[in-house]
């Protein structure tokens, strides 16, 4: 593995903890309304190093339970890009759970470790994005628990695909081109470097879809 490649990794990676360490220690003193946020925002702040922390401060911080109440709605591209941290926090735990786990167990598809991560990053990854959509549901007292569950499939089965559509794709480059002849794993932070662009990536796809999924009712703009 080239050496520029594994200093940067450690850079990036290093930095996404530390950005997510004070935005939890931040959302601690400054808890969100929509109690599920608690999360999401620490989580965002790990593929989002550095800039995460304006995010946070730009959107998140205004939702907070002590801020000062807002008139009127966020502006559909602030609700759209509040949904997308949503359904790619759920994603992003789903893929780092599953993907030392497929690794120490030494799980293959196909013949290839990579497309049994893509299995059981999927699999944890919808269980995580269905579970932040029925709880906040199911909390708001608007929704019995059969029709909690519907709307959550509903409103987090697109955005979670679209999003590990963006995130697979890249790693597929990693895994058969970029790195095909060192490939990385996730004992080393060259891996999890490579997971955060394919986090970013699967943020970027994901955004249109919950344009979309906003725009039509289907996913509630936050």
């Amino acid at each position: 593995m080239p050496g520029w490649l594994v200093t940067l990794s450690w850079a990036f990676v290093l930095a996404g903890l530390l950005t997510a360490a004070i935005v939890w220690v931040d959302v601690r003193a400054h808890p969100q309304r929509m109690k599920i946020m608690n999360v999401v925002w620490p989580v965002t702040a790990l593929y989002f190093p550095l800039a995460g922390w304006w995010i946070y401060k730009a959107l998140g911080r205004p939702q907070a339970v002590d801020a000062p109440a807002r008139r009127g709605n966020h502006a559909h591209w602030k609700s759209t890009f509040l949904s997308a941290t949503h359904c790619g926090s759920g994603c992003v735990l789903g893929d780092v759970i599953a993907a030392p786990v497929v690794y120490l167990a030494g799980w293959t598809l196909l013949g290839e470790r990579l497309y049994a991560d893509y299995a059981a990053s999927f699999t944890v990854a919808y269980a995580f994005g269905i579970a932040f959509q029925y709880f906040p549901l199911r909390a708001m007292g608007e929704s019995s628990p059969a029709k909690a569950l519907k709307d959550a499939i509903k409103a987090d089965t697109l955005s979670l695909v679209a999003f590990e559509v963006g995130m697979f794709a890249w790693m597929a480059v990693v895994y058969f081109v970029l790195l095909r002849q060192q490939r990385p794993e996730p004992s080393s932070m060259t891996f999890w470097f490579m997971m955060q662009i394919a986090m970013v990536l699967g943020f970027i796809t994901t955004y249109p879809a919950n344009w979309l999924l906003v725009k039509w009712g289907i996913k509630r703009g936050m």
